[in-house]
């Protein structure tokens, strides 16, 4: 059963790849009762909107399997916008403000990029922090990536995220904690996407009540989680969702805010993603464009051949998460009063 949608359309790139489906023109088209129901909160910038809509899409569809999934996409209205991604999310987005008024089993909220030292600082800490709150009463479970999971521990625990040294970007192995539902068939060691300026750490969030599930060396804690009210809160610093080529792309994007002078440094390669002789190409372009600071440089900037190298070596982890994840909502959702009084009259 492929992840259908109703309102939302589907973004572009994954269109172009799957075809147009919806639960309105889905051959086996199934009942509410039996479509796990989830909200996808899209809070990407302009740039990054489609991609972060595809990549969810396609590793929603990659863990569903026999699961039918109905996605409905949301955005804060606060997130600053270009007025053509703007009038792109009025025509394909939900307005948050009106997931009081809709039932779904489970809830997603991606990152975004953070402008303010403190969270509570950006416009849209308020729409989120109700997010947060009808979540923890109305779903099963939330998934809540990067910077969302920092937001979601300051607002619950009063959790401080801190910034690190330097950017911690690239593809970090992760140990497995905890036996957990969610872990089930992971293997001991995985390796991860991060893309982050500030970490959330380990004492902290224990000491909170939060239970790890992955952390490493190198990029810290991973996977975490906690009860809250209703909701199995989720908790992800790392990017599973990610493909192959997004850290290029965002390494990309910083190589050019440098030649722009939007940064003062030029940007670290991301850890454990190109090879050597793509670090060589590398490094002879940052000389390059050291000696030589202009946005034309881009034009050399070696994309297509960087990008035939590069595997997507955490998508298999990633799904297995998300199934484990969706067969948890699905389990609970089983057994909750409302899904079992609906069952019941949809047999009668």
């Amino acid at each position: 059963m492929p992840v259908m949608m109703g309102r939302s359309r589907i973004p572009a790139t994954w269109a172009e790849k799957n075809g147009r489906r919806s639960v309105r023109s889905a051959g086996n088209c199934v009942t509410r009762a039996e479509c796990l129901q989830i909200a996808l909160i899209n809070n990407m910038p302009d740039a990054a909107l489609d991609d972060t809509a595809s990549q969810f899409v396609e590793l929603l569809d990659s863990a569903a399997g026999d699961i039918p999934v109905h996605i409905e996409f949301y955005s804060l209205p606060e997130i600053p916008r270009s007025d053509r991604v703007r009038q792109h999310i009025n025509a394909s987005y939900h307005d948050v403000r009106d997931l009081p008024d809709r039932q779904f089993d489970a809830l997603i909220v991606t990152g975004t990029e953070p402008h303010e030292p403190d969270l509570r600082d950006e416009p849209y800490w308020r729409t989120l922090v109700d997010v947060f709150d009808w979540a923890e009463r109305n779903t099963v479970s939330t998934i809540l990536s990067c910077l969302a999971a920092h937001a979601s521990v300051l607002h619950s625990d009063g959790i401080e995220r801190h910034l690190l040294r330097g950017k911690r970007f690239g593809v970090f192995e992760e140990r497995k904690m905890l036996d957990h539902p969610l872990m089930a068939d992971v293997s001991d060691r995985i390796r991860t996407p991060h893309s982050r300026w500030n970490e959330l750490r380990e004492d902290e969030l224990v000491s909170c009540g939060y239970a790890l599930l992955t952390k490493s060396q190198e990029s810290g804690v991973g996977l975490f989680v906690k009860q809250k009210r209703k909701s199995l809160f989720v908790h992800l610093q790392g990017h599973p969702e990610y493909k192959a080529q997004t850290l290029l792309k965002e390494y990309r994007r910083d190589i050019k805010r440098f030649l722009r002078q939007e940064r003062e440094t030029y940007p670290t390669m991301p850890c454990g993603y190109f090879n050597a002789p793509v670090t060589k190409l590398l490094t002879d372009f940052q000389e390059q464009a050291l000696s030589h600071p202009n946005e034309n440089c881009l034009t050399f900037f070696p994309d297509v051949v960087i990008a035939e190298t590069l595997q997507n070596t955490w998508h298999s982890v990633g799904a297995r998460i998300y199934r484990n994840w969706l067969r948890y909502v699905v389990s609970r959702k089983a057994t909750a009063p409302a899904f079992a009084a609906m069952a019941r009259v949809a047999r009668v």
